[in-house]
């Protein structure tokens, strides 16, 4: 016999037991005679047997007490990206006081992803939806496992999702440099479309495939309208959230002939990016130019000076999502969260 093949049944037949005793002796020891029980423990040695599979056990269970975190991106993502860090960790803590296994599920080849997604050992998923979003939401409703969406990139209602107030947190963001008396504004961006970066006009925002951005640049419109600044005084330029086109825009931003005072970030990554930028530069954070981020991830207080942001709840948010994976407790519509206003050192009035 092939020890790869051997199973509990061929286990039961060598020792001459009832398949029953032979699990009991696996499961629930304590109900077998002692000399039972080693008789079976012995044949299974020398069979090879090394015992019941522990998932498929699980799997029997109907619960394997583990969630899936699942982005389209490579698995470096969750660590390198400052706002799935924040997030993953608030997660694990909740899955740490539950008692609950975690399982990341991340790949950019659609190949790849369908098969982890499918393979993954887990009783339901949390999706990061900053990118590729809606091809997450197909394989998982494909597993028919309990998912929620975080930062879903669309406005689909039969998506069970937990999302932030993009558009009153950006309006918020916006207002705060405009009452220190800003009237020079620029925004970097978050991606608008696929694969794009650059300048982008009031059309093209309208038109964007992605709502996280496009809601967040109407927030600071909507701010921004009622201190007399038109959007199309506001230039946009798009980014990948990534240091070359963060750079690229500035570089587009700066030379401008009347180039912002104030810089409306939508990622505290890209801020963060750009602080970098100006620095060496030698332009000054806030003597020079102003800037604010979204997300409130724990860098933006580590660097000098802070970076004034728009502050996810990342606790409640994975409270939430948790919550709704293991209790199956969905959202019967997309949930909204509030962020907040966290000013540090990266914000004062203009110069005179």
């Amino acid at each position: 016999m092939v020890k790869g093949t051997i199973r509990l049944a061929d286990v039961a037949k060598a020792a001459g037991v009832s398949q029953g005793t032979a699990s009991n002796v696996f499961s629930r020891p304590e109900v077998v005679r002692e000399e039972v029980r080693e008789h079976v423990l012995e044949t299974a040695k020398r069979l090879g047997y090394a015992g019941p599979s522990l998932t498929g056990r699980l799997l029997r269970a109907g619960k394997v007490n583990a969630i899936g975190v699942a982005a389209a991106e490579p698995l470096a993502y969750f660590f390198d990206d400052p706002w799935a860090r924040a997030l993953l960790a608030a997660v694990a803590q909740v899955c740490d006081a539950s008692g609950t296994g975690l399982a990341l599920v991340s790949a950019k080849d659609r190949q790849k992803l369908d098969w982890t997604i499918k393979s993954a050992l887990v009783d339901g998923f949390i999706l990061l939806c900053v990118e590729g979003g809606e091809k997450l939401v197909q394989l998982t409703r494909e597993r028919q496992l309990p998912f929620i969406a975080l930062a879903l990139n669309d406005d689909d209602p039969s998506v069970p999702s937990v999302s932030v107030d993009n558009i009153g947190g950006a309006a918020t963001a916006a207002r705060h440099l405009a009452e220190l008396g800003h009237r020079r504004f620029a925004v970097l961006a978050t991606e608008f479309s696929y694969d794009h970066v650059g300048p982008v006009g009031i059309s093209e925002i309208e038109r964007a495939v992605y709502s996280t951005s496009r809601d967040r640049v109407s927030g600071y419109w909507q701010a921004l309208e009622t201190f007399g600044i038109h959007r199309d005084e506001v230039p946009v330029y798009e980014t990948d959230n990534q240091k070359a086109s963060v750079e690229a825009g500035l570089e587009y931003l700066f030379s401008m002939p009347e180039p912002p005072t104030a810089i409306l970030a939508m990622s505290d990554n890209i801020a963060l990016l750009a602080m970098n930028w100006l620095r060496a530069r030698g332009l000054s954070v806030p003597g020079d130019i102003s800037i604010v981020g979204f997300d409130g991830v724990p860098e933006g207080g580590m660097v000098e000076p802070g970076l004034t942001t728009m502050a996810q709840p990342f606790a409640q948010i994975a409270q939430r999502a948790v919550r709704a994976v293991l209790d199956d407790a969905m959202p019967v519509e997309r949930e909204m969260i509030d962020v907040t206003l966290i000013i540090r050192g990266s914000t004062a009035a203009p110069k005179a």
